[in-house]
């Protein structure tokens, strides 16, 4: 079974390495909720690598306000999202998909003059963010402040859309579920590094498919099969004692873990999150009436 997927995840990567440009865009049929578009310029922002600060900015909507913590161990992240917050770039964005007992989303610059019904979630700011997971220590436990990203057949790595975020509602997990995500966590993690070895190669899979190198790329195959399994057997996703209580607790998102960066959290009124997580949406989960971004500042 996993040969199988993997022989057509070479042949998908293969297809985008030649300029596809479909992006998985939202929930339809996956777990892969959280994507963006648009953004294929691979770069990192600059940052404080050697700064491990944690930052605190006070978001204000038109349903409240709310307060998150940026952590010091995600400084790519902390650091695009402070830039961003200082240049006004949130100010009057919109909370453009909004799903009941899972998250809601924003950081969308085309949501700011957006007609009523307008599809959205493709914009952002150009480049990417190079992914930071600190798992299991920063998980999608209910108020994790997480990055949005495009799909893995485009984004193999898993970089972070320069500006689109989602904070994590969630619902409560029981033992049962837990050990199945658990299962599909490995899973994950095991097809993930083969798309990233496999990506590394796509040159010489093209050359072969060119060539009509069917041994070859057979040859490959078992080669980034054995690599990718001996990769995930030295780094297990395993869920920690303290995730399995907070996702039993206070619930969350767990099948995102160790695919989207959590990069922080909300410390201060967790409720405005709650009331924009209720709102009435349409078909592509934009809330019926928007729900906007006022402000954003640092405060401390």
């Amino acid at each position: 079974m996993i040969k199988n997927y993997l022989a057509s995840a070479v042949m998908l990567l293969a297809m985008a390495a030649c300029g596809s440009s479909s992006a998985s865009s939202t929930a339809e049929g996956s777990q892969d909720s959280t994507a963006t578009s648009n953004e294929n310029k691979t770069m990192t922002t600059n940052y404080n690598s050697a700064d491990t600060s944690n930052v605190t900015v006070e978001v204000e909507t038109t349903l409240g306000s709310f307060t998150v913590l940026l952590y010091g161990d995600t400084p790519r992240h902390r650091d695009n999202f402070v830039k961003l917050v200082k240049e006004g770039y949130y100010n009057g964005t919109l909370f453009h998909r909004v799903i009941n007992e899972f998250m809601v989303q924003a950081g969308d610059p085309d949501s700011k003059n957006a007609a009523p019904g307008q599809q959205l979630g493709a914009g952002g700011p150009g480049y990417t963010v190079d992914a930071e997971f600190v798992f299991p220590k920063h998980f999608h436990k209910r108020g994790a402040l997480a990055a949005a990203r495009q799909g893995d057949q485009v984004n193999p790595t898993k970089a972070s859309s320069g500006s689109q975020f989602y904070i994590v509602t969630g619902k409560k997990v029981s033992d049962a579920e837990m050990a199945s995500m658990e299962q599909s966590m490995e899973q994950s993690a095991l097809h993930s590094r083969f798309n990233q070895l496999a990506m590394a190669h796509m040159d010489e899979v093209r050359k072969m498919q060119q060539e009509g190198d069917n041994a070859g790329l057979q040859k490959l195959q078992e080669q980034l099969i054995a690599e990718a399994q001996a990769y995930v057997a030295e780094h297990p996703v395993k869920m920690t004692d303290e995730m399995k209580e907070a996702y039993k607790t206070v619930g969350g998102t767990p099948f995102l873990d160790n695919n989207y960066t959590v990069f922080g959290e909300v410390i201060k009124g967790m409720e405005t999150v709650d009331k924009i997580e209720k709102v009435e949406t349409d078909r592509s989960d934009r809330p019926k009436e928007d729900v906007r971004i006022i402000s954003m500042k640092i405060v401390d």
